[in-house]
């Protein structure tokens, strides 16, 4: 595969707070948010940081990647995209998501996913998946790869909230533009 494994996949944010569980509570307004280069929306709970990560493919190619992310109510919301450089190889998606997810994994609680869901998403070959977090937290992410373009959206929480309503919100509200 011509992508490296460098940090550039990891959550950028999804800090558990200090063992004692933050009281949930999100705000009842949510923002539509554009991500870089109008590739897709998705609701977030309030206005997220930007953050442009720069890295570089295997052969050495410059990319971007673009990361929104906000904490709220005990919760981390992260959505992200980046517009692979022609020298990856984006033939065969899948192994490119497991790449992702196998990085992602390393800073799970066990190193590993308890729950991973291979599927067509709007339209693209992606994944779902839900792994433990310290302190009874739970990450779930959805990656998806359309052509070039990859796109992550991932959730940190109280276990039980990986299913609730904050986090299907999210999840439902990611609308591919390209």
């Amino acid at each position: 595969m011509s992508l490296r494994r460098r940090g550039f996949l990891a959550l950028p944010l999804l800090a558990v707070a200090d063992g004692a569980q933050a009281q949930l509570k999100v705000p009842a307004t949510w923002y539509a948010v554009q991500v870089e280069d109008n590739v897709f929306t998705v609701q977030m709970p309030g206005v997220p940081d930007h953050r442009v990560v720069n890295d570089q493919s295997a052969r050495g190619t410059a990319f971007t990647l673009h990361s929104y992310s906000i904490d709220s109510g005990g919760m981390s919301f992260v959505a992200q995209s980046a517009l692979y450089p022609p020298d990856v190889v984006v033939a065969q998606p899948r192994t490119i998501l497991q790449t992702a997810l196998a990085d992602r994994a390393l800073r799970l609680d066990g190193g590993k996913w308890s729950q991973i869901d291979w599927r067509e998403i709007r339209g693209a070959p992606g994944a779902e998946s839900i792994g433990p977090a310290k302190g009874g937290y739970a990450v779930r992410q959805l990656v998806l790869l359309k052509g070039r373009r990859f796109v992550s959206l991932a959730f940190l929480g109280p276990a039980a909230a990986v299913r609730g309503p904050e986090a299907e919100r999210f999840f439902k509200s990611l609308k591919l533009l390209q």
